[in-house]
């Protein structure tokens, strides 16, 4: 027998992170929920306001001028100021002014209190004139029809504070910095707001940066370019400004900066080149004409403070904000992905789904609906499918694809590089903001309310590109291009949540109402043979659910030949490949991860049938805990166990343990299994599928040591309470 130490695992880091991080997990708000309200509070002289919820503090001095003097994390005591810098900036007709601020710190490294009372305001820049608190309000009006794991908007409260400038030129604009504070974790957002109160002035706002913090850096690099310095850790910041098909949030921010500060002349790099001053703006927007009465919104940044350097933590802080902030990414519905010819295999689908569980059914890329067709015969067609459906209380959307297709010379992005079509993210593309993009939109929004879609699967969304033409009814020119387009496909996805209709879209749009991305996979990897699909599938599951929810993601499962591959690829005769079949559904929604299943049919045997609807229910029997967060375990390599672990301590099951052996012999392990975020940690009681428990003790590294037997090319599974 074999056994697993944590240092084998690498979990030992993790625990020794955790015992560092949080000695009390008590008072570990991953694990109990914090009773502390958000609130904000103005000093008795006037002078400060704070915001405070019990895990962060976030201050401002009112006058001369609002400056920020204060962000703590009271779950570890780090300080995230070391100087003043303004609220934020705006460039108005090619002119930067700073919005509130104080100026005279000289040392730059650290800022003490009593510094404030001899700094000064500039005359230039915007000034402040009140504050207003307000309850947070849900950001979006979703309307679910489908399972979800949270049906609760977030709780807390908004802070504005209204700027107005001297300058007579300038005087009809209001701007207002607002800033949420959510209850339960350690994140504020924040956002501008621009308001044109002339009657008959424009400005050009060429740009918005809605956040400037001057952070302590994370290392001391006496030389080295600020690209090769590590950036500060202590804050996770995502905006809703984010695409370009990375199915990761990291790659596809476009608007976080780290800046060298000059200013700090007491750091340690010699060239003054130490990343440490936050802006968050995107490059190439707004770039829009304010027109007399417009009101406009910046980008929102979403600011979590963190206390741990450990992966595993930060994933899990990052998706419990998630399933705060954005609650509609709980949606988990049970989906099949039909590729289908007429409608008569339509129905069978709905009838199969109907039969085994299923809950809703997709029309797959290279099936006979077009949304784009919204002819009086389509709707009619297409009405009397989703009826059918709905009859049997199945969902019922289809896909469409947007980006990656060329339209025409007219409809098509215009490259500022050679003022002509070609040069996008996908080579061709058509703009948003064409006759041809508007009509798009108009189309989409028409068909699925007519014919009573409850699903949009929409492929190739707006992934940036910017636009040169000065024709396009949506946009001015190449200045506003990306602004417009942004908001555009931004207001599609708000209407989908509106109406009840989820989606599915690769790329990160999260913030803005899609439902749920694709975990990250290579396409042509499902053209390989069914074992190296399961372990490769397994893969995909655990590195792409450390920042995603489980319900974030969507796997692949290609029933027939999909990418190219032989008969050793696909799943199809499905009665022949079924030892197969199962241990791919048994993946996937285990890992609480929806697959899409791709092709004609659930099931062609009554033993199958069987077999898909047994699965079916075991993942609605342990719905909940499935769609937990995933601890994650040993990744799989084909040489030995690989498994993970769901862990919410605030359900019933605790957590939820699946092994799998890739080896073709059976194996027997002991292995130390993490109980720290189950919120167990005295003792726990493991019952197997067969329905055989044992109560193990829980050690000082929080973990379980648990003997298994994992058969040959097979899995285990256990509940623990």
């Amino acid at each position: 027998m074999r056994t697993y130490t944590f240092a084998i695992l690498g979990v030992v880091l993790l625990c020794t992170s955790l015992l560092c991080a949080q000695p009390n997990p008590n008072a570990d708000w991953l694990i109990q929920a914090s009773k502390s309200k958000a609130q904000v509070i103005v000093s008795k002289n006037g002078r400060d306001i704070e915001m405070n919820n019990g895990l962060l503090r976030r201050s401002f001095r009112l006058q001369p001028n609002l400056v920020c003097f204060d962000y703590h994390n009271l779950s570890n005591g780090q300080q995230l100021i070391r100087a003043l810098r303004p609220e934020a900036k705006v460039t108005i007709d090619g002119s930067t002014y700073a919005i509130g601020g104080l100026y005279g710190q000289k040392e730059q490294a650290y800022l003490l209190t009593e510094w404030l009372d001899a700094a000064s305001k500039k005359d230039q820049d915007f000034q402040y004139q009140s504050y207003a608190i307000a309850e947070l309000l849900p950001y979006l009006k979703w309307n679910p029809k489908t399972w979800a794991g949270n049906l609760q908007n977030p709780r807390g409260k908004v802070l504005s504070l209204t700027f107005k400038h001297t300058d007579p030129k300038l005087a009809k604009l209001k701007i207002q910095v607002h800033y949420a504070l959510y209850e339960g974790l350690p994140l504020v957002c924040k956002w501008l707001t621009i308001d044109n109160e002339s009657q008959d002035q424009s400005f050009k706002i060429n740009r918005v940066v809605n956040e400037i913090l001057a952070m302590p850096e994370e290392e001391s690099a006496v030389v080295g370019k600020p690209e090769q310095m590590k950036k500060p850790q202590g804050m996770y910041i995502e905006s809703n400004y984010a695409f370009n098909n990375a199915m990761r949030y990291s790659i596809s921010d476009q608007t976080t900066h780290w800046k060298i500060d000059s200013s700090y002349t007491s750091q340690v790099n010699y060239n003054y080149e130490t990343p440490c001053v936050l802006e968050i703006y995107p490059d190439f927007a707004p770039g829009i004409d304010l027109q007399a009465g417009d009101h406009f919104e910046s980008v929102r940044s979403y600011e979590l403070l963190m206390d741990s350097d450990d992966r595993e933590r930060r994933g899990l802080m990052v998706r419990k904000m998630y399933r705060c902030i954005a609650p509609w990414t709980t949606q988990n519905p049970i989906f099949m992905h039909l590729v289908s010819k007429n409608d008569e295999e339509v129905r069978k689908a709905i009838d199969q789904c109907k039969d085994t569980g299923y809950e809703a059914l997709i029309l797959s890329f290279g099936s006979h609906c077009n949304m784009e067709d919204t002819s009086a015969a389509n709707i009619r067609r297409w009405r009397s499918l989703s009826d059918y459906a709905h009859q049997k209380n199945i969902l019922i959307g289809s896909y469409s694809l947007f980006s990656s297709r060329k339209i025409s010379e007219e409809h098509d992005v215009i490259s500022p590089l050679t003022g002509k079509t070609g040069g996008a993210f996908f080579g061709n593309a058509p703009c948003m903001g064409s006759v041809w993009g508007l009509a798009y939109l108009q189309k989409l929004k028409y068909f699925m309310s007519q014919v009573k879609f409850d699903i949009f699967e929409n492929d190739g969304p707006y992934p940036g590109d910017r636009c040169a033409s000065t024709s396009h009814p949506g946009h001015q020119g190449l200045d506003d291009s990306q602004w417009r387009q942004m908001q555009l496909q931004k207001g599609l996805y708000r209407w989908c949540n509106e109406n009840g209709i989820y989606v599915n879209a690769p790329d990160w749009y999260f913030l803005d109402g899609t439902h749920k991305i694709a975990l990250g996979y290579r396409e042509v990897n499902f053209s390989l043979p069914r074992a190296q699909q399961k372990i490769l599938n397994r893969q995909n599951i655990f590195d792409g659910t450390w920042e995603k929810t489980p319900s974030m993601g969507w796997g692949f499962v290609p029933l027939t030949a999909y990418q190219g591959g032989g008969a050793e690829a696909v799943l199809e005769p499905l009665d022949q490949h079924l030892r197969d079949y199962e241990q791919l559904m048994v993946q996937y929604y285990g890992a609480g991860v929806q697959a899409c299943y791709r092709g004609p049919r659930l099931y062609d045997t009554e033993r199958t049938r069987q077999k898909v609807t047994e699965i079916i229910a075991w993942y609605k029997q342990y719905r909940q805990i499935l769609n937990a967060d995933i601890i994650h375990l040993r990744r799989p390599d084909g040489r030995d166990w690989d498994g993970i672990l769901h862990a919410a301590p605030q359900l019933p099951q605790k957590g939820f343990l699946l092994l799998y052996n890739p080896l073709k012999v059976d194996i027997q392990r002991k292995i130390a299994v993490p109980l720290y975020y189950t919120g167990l940690h005295q003792s726990a009681l493991f019952k197997d599928q067969t329905g055989k428990s044992q109560r193990l003790n829980v050690d000082r590294n929080y973990s379980a040591s648990l003997s298994v037997s994992i058969p040959a090319e097979g899995y285990v599974w256990y509940v623990i309470e």
